[in-house]
């Protein structure tokens, strides 16, 4: 798909009076059903792994290839790895971050089951210099308000609709918001912002009231996916016959159990197996996992169901792979 079509973009934002709506799936859960995720009265689930199993998993801290990140291949995309969903990505000889949390935790206060479990793979005064920030959606785990600032008031920042006030309230002064189905043009990379299935919120008061969303970046033929928070819809495979094959998508594995809660907000790893494949993806990269404790799932189950689920559909571990904390992929 070229810039041009982007104007007849068939997925449009859409709102039930001042609330954001998905278009496939309205039943997201809410408070009543966090309350009763916590206190354990939700219909029991049977275990997705053998647990012991799940400790050799953890994500492994790699050291960063500064070569090719101070000086990458303007005909490649690289990306490396921060940890979460921070991607360092570059294209096009330009840098991108994805969603960065640099931060101890991702919660409004530092409560202890929202700390950081694994460090950054790279720190923001290791970083080159951010030509430009892509934000999904404004949930803590996202959007970390004291990570934005280190990286600087005058760095472009990419957000859906109803972001913007928040980060100009930080002193942010190049902000652009997009809803489902705009574009933007940064120095020669189109910008596309496409639907996800997930939620916003930054108080119990401010549900779904700014929108969320992936990106598809595409610069001289070459193509980046990043898929954000999303569960799984089938727009993947439209978006597959719209752009695919895809360079490069970095796809969400995590934050999946219990399933009754949480899948219409986060693929586990089959799905985003599915993903990957909807995508006609050359290269996938897994991402939301193996840094916060967000649910159920044990910090390395993710990959160890990626693992799993890669050799059920037939997907190398070379398409689909799990980089370590700072590590950079070439492609």
């Amino acid at each position: 798909m070229n810039p041009s079509k982007a104007n007849d973009f068939p997925w449009k934002a859409r709102k039930l009076g001042q609330r954001f709506r998905n278009l496939h799936n309205d039943h997201l859960p809410g408070l009543a059903q966090v309350a009763r995720w916590k206190l354990g009265w939700g219909p029991e689930e049977a275990a997705a792994s053998d647990e012991s199993l799940c400790k050799e998993f953890e994500p492994k801290t790699v050291s960063p290839d500064f070569e090719a990140i101070f000086a990458p291949d303007p005909d490649r995309i690289v990306a490396t790895w921060v940890g979460h969903s921070t991607f360092l990505l570059q294209i096009g000889g330009r840098n991108f971050l994805t969603d960065p949390h640099f931060g101890s935790h991702c919660a409004p206060v530092p409560l202890r089951g929202f700390r950081r479990q694994t460090p950054p793979g790279l720190s923001v005064s290791q970083l080159p210099r951010i030509d430009a920030i892509l934000l999904s959606h404004n949930h803590y785990d996202h959007l970390d308000l004291q990570s934005l600032h280190a990286l600087g008031r005058g760095t472009a920042i990419y957000c859906p609709t109803g972001v913007a006030r928040l980060l100009r309230g930080i002193g942010a002064r190049q902000v652009f918001e997009l809803s489902w189905g705009e574009s933007a043009d940064f120095d020669g990379v189109h910008l596309f912002c496409l639907p996800a299935q997930h939620g916003s919120a930054r108080t119990p008061f401010d549900r779904n009231g700014s929108l969320w969303c992936s990106w598809m970046l595409e610069q001289g033929g070459r193509k980046a996916a990043f898929l954000g928070d999303t569960g799984y819809h089938t727009l993947f495979m439209e978006f597959g016959n719209l752009w695919g094959p895809v360079d490069l998508a970095m796809i969400p594995i995590g934050a999946y159990r219990p399933a009754w809660f949480m899948r219409p907000l986060h693929l586990n790893p089959s799905e985003a197996v599915q993903v990957h494949l909807d995508l006609k993806a050359k290269h996938s990269a897994a991402m939301h996992w193996g840094t916060f404790l967000l649910a159920d799932d044990p910090l390395g189950e993710p990959a160890l169901l990626l693992k799993q689920a890669r050799e059920a559909a037939g997907v190398s571990p070379e398409a689909f792979r799990l980089l370590g904390l700072g590590e950079t992929w070439v492609v």
